[in-house]
C-alpha cells in the first residue's frame, strides 16, 4: 500500500538535498550519503529518488515522526499535509485547535499571524525543499547523465522518462501551492546552479508556468487511474489545472471558467466513481476508494508521521465522549479540535437529518466557544477514522492509515457547477440561481450519495452561489479547501461574512484584506535577498 513512501526513507537515508541548501539549512550531516553518481547509478535508484518526490509530501525526516531534515523547524509544524490544513482550514469558520501553547496555532486560527509564524515558515520551507527535491530528479535523469551511466535498455529509459513527467507534475503543484498562500515563490528549475538563489515570481509567473507546465506534460502522463497507487496520473494534472482556472480571478484578474469546466469534465469521465458510502472516503483503508485521485499516503508502521490525518483522527476525538478507540481507533488527544458555530450552523433544517456528511456530535457541549482552552465548549467532528471500512482497527493506535484525499471527484462535481454558474453571469454580488441541468444534476449526485436517496435533491432555484459556497463546506469540510472558497467567494477577509474568534474576536470581526495571503517568512526573506515582502506585513 505504501511502497514508494518505504522507498522515501531509503532515499532520505542515502542522499542529500543537493538545491537550496542556502536559503532552506537543509541538514546533510550524515554518514549514510551517496554522491549523485553513486545514487543514480542504477535504475532502481531513479525509482528510490522518484519515491523522494511524492515522499516529501508525507514525511519529514529520515528517523521516524519526529524528525525533520530541515533545521530549525518541528517535525510536525513542518509536515506538509499538516501546514496545509493548517493554513487552509484551521485560518476559517470549520475549525479550532484547543491548545494555543503550541507554537504559532493561536495565531493563525485567531487571523493575528505575523512572517515570524513558525508554521508559515514550516509550510513554505517543506513546499521549496519538494522543488529543491524534484530540480535535483530533473537534473539528474537527462538522457545525457542516463548514457553517462550505462543507463540505455530502452524500458529503463522509457520509465525514467516517465518519472520525468511525473516529477515535473508535482514541481508545478508545489508552485501552485506557493501562489495560492503567499501569491509569490523563488522560482528556481533543473536549469538553474544548485547555490543560485531563486528570483522572485508573482502570482502571474507562477500561474503562467503552472499552467504551461502542466498542458507540456499531460499528454505523456499516465492516463487517469492507470498508474500505481500513490503516483499521480493525468487526472492530478486535470485537478491542478481546474483549481488554478477556477480561481483564476484571484490569481491574475481573468476568469478561466470554461477552462475549468473542461478539466472538471475530463475527471468526471476519466473513470472516478464516487464511493457508495461518503464516510468511506476517510478511513483507514481508504486507498481502495473510486473516488480518490491523489492522497498524501499514511502509514501506521512503515511511515509514521505527524500529517494531516493523524492530527485530524486524533485531534476530533472529544474530551466528554472519550470514545476514540471504539469508534476511530485512536486513544485521541483529549478534545485538541472542535466546530466552530458557523460551521455547525450549515447543517440547521430536517433535511440535513439523515445526510451522512453531518457527523457533528453536540450532546453534553456547548454550542459556543466562549474560551478557546475548555475543550467541552464546542462540537466535535467524527468524519475521519483509523477503523477500516469494515470496522478494523489501523495496525497503530497513534499513527493512523488514513490517506488524506489532495483531490477527489466530488469535489469536481462542484467545481463544474461554480464554474457553470460564473461562466453564465453569476457573481459573488448578484446570487441568482442560474445553474443548467448538468450543474445541478452533478450537486444532486452528491446530495443522493450522502442522503441514500432521501431528502436529497435540490431545485435550480435553489442552487444559488451561497448555497453552493455552503455545499462546498458541508461536502469538503477539514480537506483543505475552505480558505481558498472563501477568498473565492469574498468572504474571507473584511466584516461580511464573521465567524468565531475571526480577527482575534469572540464571535468574530473583520480582518484586514492583506491577510488573503500569507507573508513571506522573515527566515526565507533574510536568507534570500530576491524576495520581498507581501503588503501589510
Amino acid at each position: 500500500m505504501k511502497n514508494l513512501q518505504r522507498l522515501f526513507l531509503l532515499f532520505l537515508f542515502a542522499i542529500t538535498i543537493q538545491s537550496c541548501e542556502k536559503e532552506l539549512d537543509i541538514e546533510v550531516n550524515d554518514p549514510r550519503i551517496l554522491t549523485d553518481d553513486e545514487f543514480f547509478s542504477t535504475p532502481q535508484g531513479y525509482l528510490q529518488a522518484l519515491a523522494g518526490v511524492y515522499g516529501n509530501l508525507s514525511l519529514t525526516g529520515k528517523d521516524g515522526a519526529g524528525s525533520s531534515f530541515l533545521e530549525g523547524i518541528d517535525a510536525g509544524t513542518s509536515q506538509f499535509g499538516r501546514c496545509l490544513w493548517y493554513l487552509q482550514n484551521l485560518t476559517t469558520d470549520e475549525v479550532i485547535w484547543s491548545y494555543e501553547n503550541d507554537e504559532g496555532v493561536a495565531e493563525l486560527q485567531r487571523n493575528t499571524w505575523t512572517a515570524s509564524n513558525p508554521i508559515l515558515l514550516g509550510m513554505y520551507s517543506r513546499t521549496m525543499v519538494g522543488v529543491a527535491i524534484a530540480n535535483n530528479f530533473l537534473r539528474q535523469s537527462t538522457p545525457d547523465k542516463l548514457a553517462s551511466r550505462g543507463i540505455t535498455n530502452p524500458t529503463d529509459v522509457a520509465n525514467i522518462a516517465t518519472y520525468r513527467n511525473e516529477v515535473r507534475a508535482v514541481r508545478a503543484y508545489y508552485y501552485y501551492v506557493m501562489m495560492d498562500l503567499f501569491g509569490k515563490a523563488p522560482f528556481v528549475t533543473e536549469a538553474n546552479s544548485v547555490s543560485a538563489d531563486g528570483v522572485e515570481y508573482n502570482r502571474r509567473q507562477l500561474f503562467d508556468f503552472v499552467e504551461s507546465e502542466m498542458l507540456a506534460i499531460l499528454p505523456n502522463l499516465v492516463a487517469a487511474r492507470a498508474n500505481q497507487y500513490g503516483r499521480l496520473d493525468k487526472a492530478f494534472a486535470w485537478a491542478v489545472l481546474a483549481k488554478i482556472y477556477l480561481n483564476a480571478e484571484v490569481y491574475v484578474g481573468a476568469p478561466k471558467y470554461t477552462e475549468c469546466m473542461t478539466m472538471c469534465q475530463n475527471i468526471i469521465n476519466g473513470g472516478f466513481a464516487l464511493k457508495t458510502n461518503y464516510l468511506d472516503n476517510f478511513k483507514a483503508d481508504n486507498n481502495t476508494s473510486t473516488e480518490l485521485i491523489f492522497t498524501l499516503q499514511s502509514d501506521g508502521v512503515k511511515t509514521q508521521n505527524f500529517g494531516a490525518t493523524t492530527v485530524l483522527i486524533n485531534g476530533q476525538v472529544g474530551s466528554v465522549e472519550g470514545n476514540g478507540v471504539a469508534l476511530y481507533g485512536v486513544p485521541g488527544w483529549g478534545g485538541a479540535l472542535r466546530l466552530r458555530r458557523q460551521f455547525v450552523e450549515k447543517w440547521t433544517g430536517s433535511e440535513f437529518d439523515f445526510d451522512s456528511r453531518k457527523t457533528i456530535v453536540g450532546a453534553g457541549r456547548t454550542l459556543d466557544i466562549a474560551n478557546v482552552g475548555i475543550q467541552a465548549q464546542g462540537f466535535v467532528l467524527g468524519k475521519w477514522s483509523n477503523r477500516t471500512s469494515t470496522g478494523a482497527a489501523g495496525v497503530n493506535s497513534t499513527f493512523v492509515d488514513t490517506d488524506f484525499p489532495l483531490f477527489r471527484r466530488a469535489d469536481f462535481n462542484l467545481m463544474y457547477a461554480e464554474a457553470q454558474m460564473r461562466k453564465d453571469g453569476a457573481t459573488n454580488a448578484n446570487n441568482n440561481a442560474n445553474a443548467n441541468a448538468t450543474s445541478l444534476g452533478y450537486v444532486n449526485a452528491l446530495r443522493e450519495r450522502a442522503n441514500d436517496g432521501n431528502f436529497a435533491n435540490i431545485t435550480a432555484n435553489q442552487l444559488t452561489l451561497s448555497y453552493l459556497l455552503d455545499e462546498r463546506s458541508r461536502e469538503l469540510h477539514w480537506e483543505a479547501h475552505r480558505r481558498q472558497d472563501l477568498i473565492r467567494f469574498g468572504r474571507y477577509s473584511g466584516g461580511t461574512y464573521n465567524w468565531a474568534w475571526k480577527g482575534n474576536v469572540p464571535f468574530g470581526g473583520s480582518i484586514d484584506g492583506f491577510r488573503n495571503l500569507f507573508p513571506v517568512p522573515s527566515g526565507s526573506l533574510s536568507a534570500n535577498p530576491n524576495l520581498t515582502q507581501n503588503p501589510g506585513y
